[in-house]
């Protein structure tokens, strides 16, 4: 059975602080993040090995924005998300 049985996705924004490296300003983005929820029941049709695997599943979420481009309207240049995690234990 698939891993993403086990769990509901939806996509979520949140803000976070970051610092252009190019022009050292600092400004707010809106990070997206795929939040994949732990289902409350095992799927159907599901045997021993799946059961181990579910038992042990954990909500979690994972960053989709890599990149960011700079709201500094003299900068704009592209950079790297910074210092955050890509996966966040729920």
């Amino acid at each position: 059975m698939d891993e993403r049985a086990f769990y509901q996705e939806r996509t979520e924004t949140k803000p976070a602080q970051f610092t252009c490296p190019h022009c050292r300003q600092p400004n707010e983005y809106q990070v997206r993040w795929m939040v994949r929820e732990k289902r409350k029941d095992l799927p159907r049709g599901a045997d021993a090995d799946d059961r181990a695997r579910f038992a042990k599943a954990r909500s979690y979420m994972v960053r989709m924005d890599e990149m960011f481009v700079c709201s500094n309207i003299r900068c704009r240049k592209r950079f790297e998300s910074p210092s955050q995690q890509s996966v966040v234990l729920l």
